[in-house]
């Protein structure tokens, strides 16, 4: 407990591309969230995570309205969540989420930027071993003690707890108990800044400046792929 968390990230994105790329993002996680549930965030809680992660990176009200509109409408895409594998070069090993409507186009896309960046896409169940499944919620840090916090959220399925490289608080869960710790904050009036399900790798590999480029070059082509909701790998 108390450990930091840091996540080597790609920042090839330009600012205002990755914000159209989040609201993207959102608008299907939205649209699968009310097609599976309901559009009442009270009775729905993968909805309500939406909204949490839509006002943390600035996404409008309305436009978030907009997008549960369009889900409930007869017309709208019916997105597949589908999870490709691979490895980028170096040995580097790459999950990638996606919410398509056309599979076929998704698949040839996916395997098109692993070629394009010497990489090669896997089979099912070819990485996916070496990432573990958890809850991931970031608070802010208002000065509050992180062993005494770690007390108060144990017996709601707290797992890791520390910070970030910003100094925010990072709140780790079984995959299984996301809903309860969720459940615990907002009963505590504690103020969630964002609540993911994430993939976290059980072991990385360090490179050197050169060859962590070239694995961040492919991460950053499937991060702009409009199929594409979210990549991990397990670089350090």
């Amino acid at each position: 407990m108390g450990r930091i968390f840091e996540v080597r990230k790609s920042s090839m994105f330009a600012r205002w591309d990755k914000m159209a790329k989040n609201f993207t993002r959102i608008g299907k996680e939205i649209a699968i969230a009310v097609k599976a549930s309901g559009p009442d965030p009270n009775n729905n809680p993968a909805l309500r995570r939406c909204y949490i992660n839509a006002k943390a990176c600035g996404m409008p009200k309305d436009r978030v309205e907009a997008a549960i509109k369009r889900a409930m409408g007869k017309d709208t895409s019916n997105y597949e969540e589908i999870t490709y594998e691979g490895h980028a070069p170096h040995g580097i090993a790459i999950l990638v989420e996606t919410a398509t409507d056309n599979s076929t186009r998704t698949v040839a896309n996916v395997r098109m930027h692993f070629t394009k960046c010497n990489g090669s896409l896997g089979t099912s169940g070819s990485v996916a071993f070496g990432f573990t499944r958890l809850g991931e919620f970031k608070i802010k840090n208002t000065g509050q003690n992180l062993e005494e916090l770690e007390l108060e959220l144990i017996d709601y399925g707290l797992e890791e707890i520390g910070e970030d490289s910003e100094g925010n608080i990072i709140i780790r869960t079984a995959f299984t108990e996301f809903g309860h710790m969720a459940k615990a904050l907002d009963e505590k009036k504690i103020e969630v800044v964002t609540a993911e399900l994430t993939r976290i790798p059980t072991t990385t590999m360090e490179l050197d400046e050169e060859a962590a480029n070239d694995v961040l070059k492919l991460v950053d082509k499937l991060e702009q792929d409009e199929d594409v909701q979210k990549v991990y790998h397990n670089l350090k």
